[in-house]
């Protein structure tokens, strides 16, 4: 999908929209996938101490291209440190010293509420069964902020999700206190079509910013409860072209695939 004039992809437009969101010197829980493009396009661009830190235990990854997963050699290679799962849970994550921890979900609820586990009312028959938790859970929970990346479609964006993966602010105002959750829970959910932030009151996501050529009528026809609009909404700037050209040349920088003749490839 690309934009009206054909400039930039979604994709890309969520990518930067998200990337802006870091600071120069936070720490951020990264994800692969546009949570690690957009991590790595803020180091790239404004956030040049920007601490990346991965789920495989790499501290400080400085990789100069996309990596392809979380095991990709790269970030080891480039790491400040690189300490045990254990540790990067029970040391950095659980007491709160990451800064943002970036998510997605295959369900999100106006509260901020991820599934990435069943869809469907029977867990144990569900029409789908998901990939589940990792550490979306934990997260969720410790992050000082969490930032949700996704689509934005009725099927993903539903009124309550089938099964809690990851809480938001649960069932409302209170909830992340009463189960003694110490993050601030989700602060942004960044989409194809703008960004919804909790409202302070009420705790359900609203619409508060748009990009270019999207209209509310929009957001609210994807999306599957009354999305309620903020009076501060803003438009939200299309990608620069210096954001644009280091985000694309991050993606060209990565190494070719390793090949081996055809012989070779016979005998493995």
């Amino acid at each position: 999908m690309t934009s009206a004039d054909g400039g930039y992809s979604s994709d890309e437009i969520m990518t930067v929209t998200a990337a802006r969101v870091l600071r120069d010197g936070m720490t951020c829980f990264v994800g692969i996938g546009l949570p690690s493009e957009a991590a790595n396009l803020a180091r790239a661009t404004h956030a040049a101490g920007l601490v990346m830190i991965y789920e495989s235990g790499t501290i400080g990854a400085k990789p100069g291209w996309l990596p392809l997963s979380i095991g990709d050699g790269v970030l080891a290679e480039t790491a400040d440190a690189v300490v045990s799962v254990p540790e990067i849970f029970n040391y950095w994550l659980q007491p709160g010293r990451i800064d943002v921890g970036f998510l997605s979900a295959a369900q999100i609820d106006k509260f901020g509420n991820i599934n990435t586990t069943v869809v469907g009312p029977d867990y144990a028959r569900p029409a789908v069964r998901l990939p589940g938790s990792g550490g979306a859970p934990e997260i969720a929970a410790s992050c000082r902020q969490v930032i949700v990346i996704v689509r934005q479609s009725t099927r993903a964006f539903v009124d309550r999700v089938d099964f809690v993966t990851s809480v938001g602010f649960g069932d409302g105002p209170g909830c992340r206190e009463r189960l003694g959750l110490t993050g601030a829970g989700p602060q942004q959910i960044i989409t194809d079509l703008g960004v919804l932030e909790p409202d302070p009151r009420t705790m359900e996501f609203v619409l508060t910013g748009l990009y270019p050529g999207v209209s509310v009528a929009d957001a609210k026809a994807r999306t599957d409860w009354d999305l309620q609009v903020s009076p501060g909404l803003a438009g939200i700037p299309g990608p620069a072209a210096a954001e644009l050209s280091a985000l694309r040349a991050l993606k060209a920088a990565a190494p070719a695939e390793e090949t081996f003749p055809a012989s070779e490839g016979a005998r493995r």
